[in-house]
């Protein structure tokens, strides 16, 4: 999907998964927001925002299932 507007999501997984990627000491809600952005507007449901400046990769990863009437 083109959207002329500057939003670039980084990876689509099996045209369901919208996986956000950073390297940041914390993840700030405009992080967050990002996500649920791309979520809303593509019509997906689950997203993975994955911080990669963690000493344990699990403590990175940010799970969000977007109620689609929201």
């Amino acid at each position: 999907m083109r959207l002329n507007c500057g939003y670039r999501l980084d990876l689509l997984v099996a045209a369901t998964v919208v996986v956000e990627v950073k390297s940041v000491e914390v993840l700030a809600p405009i992080h967050a927001a990002q996500l649920l952005t791309y979520l809303r507007l593509g019509g997906w449901k689950i997203g993975l925002l994955i911080n990669f400046n963690v000493p344990v990769l699990k403590q990175g990863i940010w799970r969000r299932v977007l109620d689609l009437a929201e």
